[in-house]
């Protein structure tokens, strides 16, 4: 049962993103009323016809597409603290990340070793996103191969990140062979970007995501029992094994797609659940997930709308703003609540 100062929250949560929402529409390299935009949305005409193009070929896709992003990874973030049973843990602890950062190297990178339908390819955002769900796909398909051999949940942890530096020194390697025009490309995609989705992408990117987070609501009971620890779960009925396999998979297909389509983005699916659990004091996944699925949403519009300087027509990466902004914010939560979970 939720209380009533769970549904105040909540509402206040849901008032948040829809200002954050405006906000992040508002402002940027041109800076438009929130009056037009609400005009632009419901399809009536604008004081200048640009502005109705700008907010909903440009802006909305990007708006849309970080609530999607922060959304997934603190959901994400807080799956793989609840099941590693470690504060630390975040969504990009099993390597999948780093299968998808992989992928699109080896297509971007590839590129001038290989030439070819690489060469080809490397500009195009569809193919690096695929080349990205394809490295996701394959580190997951190695972690549930080896999940099943193995009974530790933290050898996983372990193994995950083996993974990862598994793929960082190939990236290594192919970064030290690749031109400085393709080596480029690349650090800009790692920067994390939210800008490179149009309508078509981002329906694609919201299918897959969809999937992910509605194989998370099954989820809730089994996440609840496995704070009891993984052997009074069992003596509950609990299958460790079931449930372990069912996280990993829901979050990789939400991570792995995240990546794939936005890039490596920091610190959102470390950070946020732990400011949900501080600010709700509870550990009830029932409560947890949708506070964090509000959280991710609303920190990501407004890390996106510091990104973008507004009047300016620079734009920060996105990586950096959700870092510099993010760690003392978590910082200040802890030494004011002092605890961590």
């Amino acid at each position: 049962m939720i209380s009533k100062k769970h549904t105040g929250y909540f509402l206040l949560l849901g008032l948040g993103l829809f200002a954050a929402l405006m906000i992040n529409l508002s402002l940027g390299s041109v800076s438009i009323p929130i009056s037009e935009i609400l005009s632009s949305l419901m399809g009536h005409s604008t004081e200048k016809n640009e502005w109705h193009y700008i907010v909903t070929q440009f802006r909305l896709p990007k708006s849309l597409t970080a609530v999607l992003v922060g959304s997934g990874l603190s959901v994400c973030g807080l799956l793989m603290q609840t099941l590693f049973r470690n504060p630390l843990a975040g969504p990009f602890v099993l390597g999948i990340s780093s299968g998808a950062s992989l992928g699109v190297a080896l297509l971007i990178l590839g590129a001038s070793a290989f030439g070819g339908i690489f060469l080809s390819l490397s500009g195009n955002q569809m193919a690096i996103a695929i080349a990205g769900s394809l490295g996701a796909l394959l580190v997951l398909f190695a972690i549930l191969l080896i999940s099943n051999q193995i009974k530790n949940t933290m050898a996983i942890l372990i193994i995950g990140l083996m993974f990862g530096s598994f793929s960082g020194a190939v990236i290594s390697v192919l970064s030290y062979f690749s031109s400085a025009e393709n080596l480029q490309q690349y650090m800009f995609w790692s920067f994390g970007s939210l800008g490179n989705t149009n309508w078509k992408s981002l329906g694609i990117f919201f299918m897959l995501y969809l999937l992910g987070m509605i194989l998370v609501v099954p989820t809730i009971k089994s996440l609840n029992t496995l704070l009891l620890g993984e052997n009074y779960a069992k003596s509950l009925g609990l299958s460790i094994k079931k449930t372990r396999n069912q996280i990993l998979i829901l979050t990789s297909i939400i991570t792995g797609v995240i990546t794939a389509f936005a890039g490596p983005i920091a610190f959102i699916g470390l950070a946020v659940p732990h400011i949900a659990k501080l600010s709700l004091q509870t550990s009830n996944h029932k409560i947890l997930i949708p506070a964090v699925f509000f959280l991710g949403a609303i920190v990501m519009l407004l890390c996106d709308t510091i990104a973008q300087l507004p009047n300016s027509a620079y734009v920060l990466p996105i990586n950096a703003v959700t870092s510099l902004f993010g760690a003392p914010l978590v910082i200040w939560l802890l030494f004011r609540k002092k605890r961590l979970i």
